[in-house]
Formats: structure tokens, sequence, C-alpha cells
């Protein structure tokens, strides 16, 4: 990756048959219809992804079989998060090995109560870093327990030069890009390029937090070509169009922000024919009917290219 990331970088859900088994082809042909929407990278085992249901075998095949996919059309990030550092710097070392770009974690931690104080916070970024080449980006995610306070995220830039990206996907999330670019501004010379925060949270609050200072977003894979052309629209000085595009789009990303999760993209790209199964693994059940309609005639009515790419 020889400049720094900007634009729209979907988070590539994980397709599963309707009998819950994996569907790596199926994961590839959501890729494709990644590349031609416009994708400027790709975020692989996020939340998102159900990274949550799959086995660590299931990981490395995904890793293994998405990266070669790809092959180098797009930068990807591969998310690496796991509560021990060196498990984290294994899995961080291994995604680079196979062609990663990126790696993304979130601050470790396990389960509500568990968390790492401000100084094991770095010193576990330092531990990932330490094994690897390429740029870290900092999840700053409500999953995790352990508080990422703008300071804290702040000095984790200033003393581990590979951090230099983080999505952004809590409330107030302008409020904390906002500090974040007043704190670091462009005073971080080096290999690794100047800071770079992400909107995330499905772009649901994508033009304050591009007002703020956001250099993209990092959404679900269900409309990634119209919020990519929000983002380089914004980027680029047209910030009337973009927030009226965003306008437009934005019933049908609060809805599927607030009422379907991660399946709304499941729902979109089954029904558009790229994937066969919207399946999730159980214990996460499928959306009710009316959940469902309601998401269909959101999208119906908007024409995105998820319902149009493959016919």
């Amino acid at each position: 990756m020889d400049a720094s990331l900007t634009g729209v970088v979907p988070v590539v859900p994980t397709i599963f048959r309707d009998d819950e088994s994996l569907d790596a082809d199926g994961t590839a042909r959501v890729i494709d219809y990644l590349v031609d929407a416009g994708a400027d990278g790709l975020c692989l085992l996020a939340n998102y992804s159900e990274q949550f249901s799959l086995t660590d075998d299931e990981r490395d095949t995904l890793t293994r079989t998405l990266l070669e996919h790809v092959a180098g059309r797009l930068p990807v990030i591969v998310t690496t998060s796991h509560y021990s550092a060196r498990i984290a710097a294994e899995r961080s070392r291994a995604a680079q090995d196979l062609g990663a770009a990126m790696v993304m974690l979130m601050p470790p931690f396990f389960g509500a109560t568990m968390t790492v104080p401000a100084p094991a916070v770095i010193e576990y970024f330092k531990r990932v870093a330490d094994a690897i080449d390429i740029p870290v980006m900092v999840q700053d995610a409500p999953l995790s327990a352990t508080p990422l306070p703008a300071s804290l995220l702040a000095d984790l830039v200033r003393q581990v030069p590979q951090v230099r990206y983080a999505k952004i996907e809590v409330p107030q999330a302008a409020d904390k890009i906002s500090a974040l670019a007043s704190d670091l501004g462009d005073s971080l010379p080096g290999p690794f390029g100047p800071f770079s925060p992400f909107d995330g949270e499905e772009s649901v609050t994508l033009v304050p937090d591009l007002d703020a200072g956001a250099k993209g977003t990092m959404p679900s894979s269900m409309v990634p070509a119209e919020l990519g052309q929000i983002a380089r629209g914004y980027l680029s000085g047209d910030r009337k169009g973009a927030v009226a595009a965003w306008e437009d789009l934005l019933p049908l990303i609060h809805y599927e922000n607030r009422q379907c999760g991660l399946r709304a993209q499941k729902i979109l790209l089954a029904e558009g024919g790229i994937v066969a199964s919207d399946r999730t693994r159980a214990p996460l059940a499928p959306v009710p009917d009316r959940t469902r309609r309601g998401l269909l005639e959101l999208a119906a009515a908007r024409d995105p290219l998820i319902l149009r790419w493959a016919r």
C-alpha cells in the first residue's frame, strides 16, 4: 500500500450455506461484487463478518482463500483481534505473510468485565507491531469492554508508529475524531503516513464524521458503491452533493443499523443473486419476515448495485 487509504472499505461478510457450513466460494463472489462496486479496500474477519462464530481453521481458510482471490486488486485489512498479545501477533504475522496490507485489532478484552489498563493497551499494540511490517488499524468498537478514550488513542498513535488508522464506531464518534484530528494533526511523519480515522456504524453518522476529519468509511457490504461515491465526493470538495446523496440513502442504512444488523447485507446479497443463502450461524437467528419486507422495500426504492450486479 503506497499511499494512505481513504474512501470506502467495506467489511466482507462470511457466507454460509443453509446448513451453516462455510461457503468460501460464495464469500469470494462477494469480493468480486465489491471490486466492481468501486471499493477502495476490503476488510476481512471483522465483527460484521461474524468472526466470533468461526473456528480458527475457518479463519485460516478464509484469510488464505480470499487474499488469493483478491490477488492484489485492492488493499485488504485482516482483523486479527484476540485477548492474548501473543496470539494477536501470530495472527497478524500470518495475515501479512499471506498478503494483507494492514491488520485491524480491538483493544484487548474478554467478556464484559475483563478489561486492560491504558499502559497494557499500548504494550499490547507494541507487541503486535513488532511482529509485522504493515500498518495497524485500531478498532474502537462498543463490543470491547476496554475503554479507549481519545487521549489514550492519541498516545498509542504517538508511541507505536505503525498505528496509523482507527475505525471509530462508538457513540459521539465525530467528537472523538475531531479531538484526535486536533491533537495529532499532521505531526506524524514516517513510512506509515499520517493518522487516518475512519467512520464506522454502517455509515449512519458518515457526514458528521467526515466533517470532523474522517478520511473514509468502513460500512457493511450492503451499499458500498453508493457510499463510496458519497465519501469520495465529500473528500474531493463536493460536500453539498455528498450530503444530499447520504440523506437519500440514510433511511436504508439506518434500518440496517437499528433493525437488522449484519443480517441486512446477507439478505440483499441473496435477494440480488450474488450468494445462494443469507444464513447466519445460530444463535443469531434470521430477522422476522416483517423486518425483512421493510428492508427490501427501502432497498428496492433506491435500486442499489447489490440488487443489480448479478442480474
